[in-house]
């Protein structure tokens, strides 16, 4: 029979895999403790702002702790900030955020759902909407949460301090979106909140707030920023180093087997639900030589894939993948495109460069040519160098641009 102590460690053990930071670290702990001791489930906030209407594995990272405190027997609140989102938080931000407005907030926020219960459990999640509280209340209220914190520990933000320094306009209504998510926590009475390590003042406003409320704090678990494909650079669509959670299988996988070999570990631990216990036997099986890299790869690219694909999918993923890149085949299935759609019915020949655009393997002149030019692009597996060729298409011709993309003409 297990004790109290050990179920303790178990659980912390897990949570303080993939963890930046908690702060403080023995609360936590002595959280856990009073949640078993009374069979009381801990509130683990999460905020998110839907400010865009689609999310990378980056943005998930922290869902996916929130996933370990669900498995943990915990209550897991998602704050859709339809309020704050009217501001926007300036993390990071060198200027001022454009508000958006509410039938936007709205739309991004039923699309953030769909994708969070990829990840979450939907039976074991609550949804909360923040304007149902800070909408509530009035102008007395708001002065008081004011007053509870000073201009200079404002300026303690990195990205408040930077602008201030650097003469840039601050808007007095952006001092309030750390007040106003410091306020969820007091409006849920939250035990523990989620959040990147971007997001630490924020979290701490949440300490400061229920303490002045009467509440006791909040632990503030921090997750890391994910680094995109590249290693170097936190993923980003703006980069072009990331991996969407809507993309389809087969370039998920791809994508994933991308990856520098020494991120394989942290991709399993902040993305993947594999457990911790078998995470640790994989790190050891890669540092003894006993699994080969790519293998390991392959199985963190299943992993990744299941979760928004289902096992079928994954399955099908890696077998394409082993196709296209050990056994240099082209794959089952690709976008097909007829002669006439093109352009060619009278088998006249057609640019090269205009068709990688048509049929979306390049986005625009310039992309394509590279493409050409770097030898990424074949015609039936053999390559066009030439940037101003002209081809001769006939159906059955599966043109390859990259790595990974393939179209096949038809009549």
């Amino acid at each position: 029979m297990i004790t109290l102590e050990q179920e303790i460690n178990r659980q912390m053990e897990i949570l303080k895999t993939g963890a930046a930071e908690i702060i403080p670290e023995e609360e936590l702990r002595e959280k856990i403790r009073q949640s078993i001791v009374n069979n009381k489930p801990l509130i683990v906030k999460l905020g998110l702002d839907p400010t865009a209407p689609d999310i990378h594995l980056g943005h998930t990272v922290p869902l996916q702790k929130m996933r370990q405190f669900q498995d943990l027997g915990h209550q897991a609140v998602i704050i859709i900030g339809d309020f704050t989102g009217r501001i926007g938080d300036p993390t990071g931000k060198s200027e001022t955020r454009k508000p958006l407005t509410e039938e936007e907030l709205h739309r991004n926020a039923e699309t953030y759902k769909q994708q969070i219960f990829k990840i979450l459990d939907p039976e074991r999640t609550r949804i909360e909407f923040n304007a149902s509280w800070l909408s509530e209340l009035n102008f007395e209220d708001v002065i008081r949460l004011a007053s509870t914190c000073t201009v200079a520990r404002m300026l303690e933000r990195d990205d408040f301090a930077k602008r201030y320094a650097e003469e840039r306009p601050i808007g007095i209504h952006e001092f309030f979106y750390p007040l106003m998510q410091g306020y969820d926590s007091v409006a849920l009475n939250s035990d523990v909140e989620l959040g990147g390590t971007d997001q630490k003042f924020n979290l701490l406003m949440g300490r400061t707030l229920q303490k002045d409320f009467g509440q006791s704090p909040q632990v503030a678990l921090t997750t890391p920023i994910l680094e995109g494909l590249d290693g170097v650079h936190k993923m980003s669509k703006s980069l072009g180093n990331y991996i969407g959670v809507y993309e389809n299988a087969r370039d998920m996988f791809g994508k994933t087997m991308s990856i520098p070999d020494e991120l394989m570990i942290r991709y399993f631990e902040l993305v993947t639900k594999v457990p911790v216990e078998e995470i640790r036997k994989l790190e050891k099986s890669l540092s003894e030589e006993k699994i080969h890299p790519r293998d390991l790869k392959m199985r963190l690219g299943w992993e990744i894939v299941r979760i928004y694909h289902g096992n079928e999918e994954a399955n099908y993923a890696k077998e394409e993948f082993i196709k296209m890149f050990q056994k240099k085949e082209a794959p089952d299935e690709m976008p097909e495109y007829s002669l006439q759609h093109l352009g060619a019915e009278k088998n006249g020949p057609i640019e090269l460069v205009a068709l990688l655009i048509q049929t979306s393997l390049a986005v625009s002149r310039g992309e394509a040519r590279r493409l050409i030019e770097q030898g990424g692009v074949k015609c039936n597996d053999e390559k066009i160098s030439d940037p101003q060729a002209f081809i001769t298409l006939t159906p059955g011709d599966i043109i390859k641009a990259g790595k990974r993309k393939f179209i096949r003409i038809i009549l």
